[in-house]
């Protein structure tokens, strides 16, 4: 195969060609605006502009901006696209399907019709409420993706709340909620400790279980910036991507010049689910090496002798058996560390994706704390978000358990009573659909469907929703797929179309001001103002006349800002937002002193065994993690092959040479692969550089294998350690 590098000539060329299928005009426009990036939790734009980032460095672009603009900047899918029944639409492909244009108007699916037909918005929203206000509140869930404005996760939280169910959720159950369960467990909070600024400064930066090359390309420049100053990057992934070897920095002529610049210094490729076996080697290198930071586990840390008991216990044949590497390589990597001052971790969903994805966590938590790589600037622990604003999402509220204080503060400052029932998470709420037990869904954003694990079980549990009621700016498979039942679709305002101003939270924590006001379509809404008339029609008939609050009044969104600022935590600052333009940190997250947001404000180590993701049996041979493509953004397809990937098509299952030659398959035959809860037939094998016993096939298709379970303390799904099977195709 020929080598591969990321980044280059060839995506400056992709971007020249996106941005001349847009328009000049309009994708100038759209990429220079006062607005917040729309694609990854890194974060561009707000108040210094669309291509600049919080360190005021331009121009921060990449594909994944540019396209996502491209599906934004479209004209309104053609009325006679709604002739065609929904058996016709389901053989678009997804790229196809975010391509036929924007939602211009409301459309509506009866009961076991085969077509969608267009409605007008005061029938629409008049239907809705009245479909709400037919069933009892806790046989309803409420779900957003990190695609909206805090101001409208606020609002939806409220709407769910008052309308008396606290089945409200958002997508970071299917992505970073492992993350937020396993930092809160060790440090007390559950973000990223440092900021952008600490990367200029770091010498070493791990990369676990992450493929930042695809997914959040603009970091590539950080880490390119910390091997020019003599640093260390250091990758521990399954799969040996070419990104992540070698990139070509279009911002760097240097970089392109040369072809590209090295990223990783040193690349590990542990077995699929074999991180804390790795993390526990790494550890008792460093202990075995005598290069533990004594002085700060005696000062700011707590469980630490139990825990290297655990390590010490835990024996090295153990760990290669585990993680498929040698003792040499983990020494290796553990003397580099070793020698580090200042290592920032960050880590994806390879991480989180899996059953025991907390427990990960905890132990990337643990490497940290051994060497003090806590609580001084310039050092800390970084998750990489997905979506814009998944984590301001989840910040303002919109999660089923409220913390005791903001409970209580929302309840004082608005002058309302909230419902104490245990609300349901994502997939419980699923799980409550195919029981029967779920009348009503409102979803906004997204893809609820295609980013659900076992998709003809989540095909069956959205069907048996008998009303569905969902708020987007393009067609997905989860418009067409889970529906039997009545679906209604509202087109909703991209972020920079919006009349009112709003914010996001990027995964530094960092809270920026999108301006919106670019107008392109005439007959869509923004989220707050559906929002706020589905609460004017549901609830504010029912409040008592002398009551402060109503939703009517909160479709202002300084308003929302306001109630925000007195009610969450850190986001003081976010009450004059509007009118002072100032950008900020929220408060109490970055921790540059070595004091933890615990009770005791000492960090923990946390202790678990090293699991076994395989299910014991002969039957299921290989592990199986689901993956994103250069070419798409979580369940938007943008481009069908991925160029960091030999040009792989969605069809792809990528094994070792060594497994291809095992049961005698060369590239390009045709494969079934199959588990326990399903099968994908007709693949394609491709070598790929990845361990024996380890396969990758493209999300979301592969969610179809993907079983039902999940991580028992965040309730993520397992998408990552999948027992498959694999043989030859026989149609």
């Amino acid at each position: 195969m020929s080598k591969i590098v990321g980044g280059g000539p060839k995506k400056v060329l992709y971007t020249l060609n996106a941005v001349r299928h847009i328009g000049l005009k309009n994708s100038a426009k759209a990429l220079t605006a006062k607005n917040t990036c729309k694609a990854c939790g890194l974060g561009m734009g707000g108040q210094l502009g669309g291509m600049t980032n919080e360190l005021g460095e331009f121009p921060s672009v990449c594909n994944k901006s540019v396209q996502a603009q491209s599906t934004d900047i479209q004209s309104p899918i053609p009325s006679e696209v709604f002739s065609h029944s929904i058996s016709e639409l389901r053989e678009l492909s997804p790229k196809e399907l975010e391509h036929t244009g924007r939602l211009g108007r409301p459309i509506f699916k009866a009961k076991d019709s085969e077509h969608y037909q267009e409605v007008e918005w005061d029938w629409a929203l008049q239907y809705a409420i009245e479909r709400f206000q037919k069933s009892e509140p806790n046989r309803s869930f409420f779900y957003a993706s990190g695609r909206s404005s805090n101001e409208a996760g606020f609002l939806l939280q409220l709407l769910a709340r008052l309308y008396g169910t606290n089945n409200v959720t958002n997508c970071s159950y299917y992505c970073h909620q492992a993350t937020s369960v396993g930092l809160g467990s060790t440090i007390g909070t559950g973000t990223a400790t440092i900021e952008l600024g600490d990367l200029a400064h770091c010498d070493t930066v791990f990369i676990i279980g992450a493929n930042p090359a695809s997914n959040h390309p603009r970091l590539i420049h950080q880490l390119k910036n910390c091997r020019d100053r003599g640093g260390n990057i250091i990758v521990i992934n399954p799969a040996k991507e070419p990104g992540l070897v070698k990139f070509s920095v279009p911002k760097s002529p240097a970089s392109m010049i040369a072809g590209g610049t090295d990223i990783a210094s040193l690349y590990l490729q542990p077995n699929i689910g074999g991180d804390i076996a790795l993390l526990k080697g790494i550890s008792k290198a460093v202990l075995e090496l005598g290069t533990e930071d004594k002085t700060f586990i005696e000062s700011y840390t707590d469980n630490f002798f139990a825990y290297r008991n655990d390590i010490d216990a835990t024996t090295w044949p153990d760990i290669e058996k585990n993680t498929g590497i040698s003792k040499i390589k983990i020494y290796e990597l553990a003397e580099i560390y070793s020698q580090s001052d200042n290592t920032v971790f960050a880590w994806g969903m390879g991480i989180t994706h899996h059953q025991f994805g907390s427990a990960n966590v905890e132990y990337i938590a643990n490497l940290a704390l051994l060497r003090g790589m806590l609580g001084k600037p310039h050092a800390g622990l970084l998750p990489l978000r997905g979506h814009s604003n998944v984590q301001g999402i989840g910040t303002i509220g919109v999660k089923p358990v409220l913390s005791s204080d903001v409970f209580q503060k929302i309840e004082q400052t608005l002058d309302i009573k909230l419902p104490t029932r245990e609300g349901l998470n994502t997939l419980a709420s699923l799980e409550a659909a195919y029981a029967g037990e779920m009348d009503n869904a409102c979803i906004v954003g997204g893809n609820l469907y295609s980013a659900t694990p076992n998709s003809k079980w989540a095909e069956a549990a959205l069907d048996r929703v008998s009303f569905k009621l969902y708020l987007t700016t393009t067609l997905n498979q989860g418009h067409l797929y889970g529906i039997k039942n009545e679906a209604l679709v509202l087109p909703v305002c991209a972020r920079d179309e919006e009349n009112q101003s709003t914010t996001q939270e990027s995964m530094f924590n960092f809270v920026r001001l999108s301006d919106g006001g670019i107008s392109r379509l005439d007959n869509v809404r923004s989220e707050v103002s559906i929002l706020s008339a589905l609460g004017k029609g549901l609830i504010d008939k029912d409040l008592p006349a002398d009551k402060t609050f109503s939703f009517e009044e909160f479709g202002s969104h300084e308003k929302i800002r306001d109630a925000i600022a007195k009610t969450v935590p850190g986001m003081e600052d976010l009450k004059d937002i509007g009118v002072a333009k100032e950008e900020f940190y929220v408060r109490n997250r970055l921790i540059h002193t070595p004091q933890f947001n615990t009770e005791n404000k000492r960090a923990r180590f946390q202790i678990h065994a090293i699991p076994q993701p395989k299910d014991g049996s002969d039957r299921y041979p290989f592990l199986l993690a689901s993956i994103r493509s250069e070419g798409q953004f979580n369940s938007i397809i943008y481009e069908e092959n991925d160029t960091y990937r030999y040009n792989a098509g969605r069809d792809a299952v990528l094994m070792s040479k060594e497994d291809m030659k095992q049961i005698a398959l060369k590239d390009g035959d045709r494969v079934t692969v199959r588990s326990s809860s399903g099968e994908l037939k007709n693949m394609k094998a491709q070598t790929f550089d990845i361990p024996p016993g380890n396969v990758l096939a493209y999300y979301p298709e592969a969610n179809v294998l993907c079983e039902k379970r999940i991580d028992p303390r965040s309730f993520t799904p397992n998408f990552k350690s999948v027992p498959v099977m694999i043989e030859r195709f026989s149609s």
